[in-house]
């Protein structure tokens, strides 16, 4: 019996000697890795209203906090931005800068003549400095309500804005009179847009209020 267990010992050493070392597997690298190769790009859409209003609302923070070099970056490289004292545009005699100049000018103390004053009908002679400050922004209007291509109030004034600028989309900003005044202190701030190469830029900035 001894005999029998001492081969049978000396067998199954032989055995392992011959059997290949087979190194443990990793349990990490037991779970197959698969490369997930990212999908084609798909563009996502842009809509029109949500990026007007972005530049619409970015032009009204540059005016409030006066930084007229972040506002010269939204004028029309090529056509410049026209200034509409009231409703009524007139190309011929409105205030127009290129961008170049607006930027020069804006620091500047050049007195410019941007129209007449309703009722009195003197010319209204300010620098651009004074003239975006208490013209074009003479209320906040960040808290004002906003539209795009809509007008919310009209005064007795003619509103040409339409007529001037058919083909472009238009933004307005508008501050409801008080009751202090009959609702006659309304106030109303309109960007009118141009796309070029692809992005929208600044052609016209037209102020409407209730005009005698």
């Amino acid at each position: 019996m001894r005999k029998l267990f001492v081969i049978l010992l000396a067998l199954t050493v032989l055995a392992c000697k011959k059997a290949p070392n087979r190194p443990v597997k990793d349990q990490k690298d037991s779970v197959s890795h698969t490369k997930v190769e990212p999908k084609d790009s798909i563009p996502i859409p842009v809509n029109k209203e949500e990026v007007l209003r972005k530049t619409n609302d970015e032009l009204l923070q540059a005016l409030k906090n006066k930084d007229y070099k972040k506002f010269a970056e939204f004028i029309h490289p090529e056509k410049g931005v026209r200034f509409s004292m009231y409703a009524f545009v007139d190309p011929g005699g409105d205030k127009h800068f290129s961008k170049a100049d607006f930027e020069k000018y804006s620091s500047a103390k050049t007195i410019f003549t941007w129209g007449a004053l309703d009722g009195s009908g003197d010319s209204y002679k300010v620098t651009i400095n004074d003239y975006l400050q208490k013209w074009v922004f003479s209320k906040d209007f960040t808290v004002s309500q906003f539209s795009l291509n809509e007008f919310q109030k009209t005064g007795n004034s003619l509103n040409n804005v339409k007529e001037i600028y058919p083909k472009n989309d238009f933004t307005e900003n508008y501050i409801k009179g008080t009751e202090k005044y009959g609702e006659m202190d309304w106030k109303t701030l309109r960007f009118v847009f141009e796309k070029f190469q692809g992005k929208y830029y600044l052609v016209a900035v037209v102020n409407d209020q209730w005009t005698v």
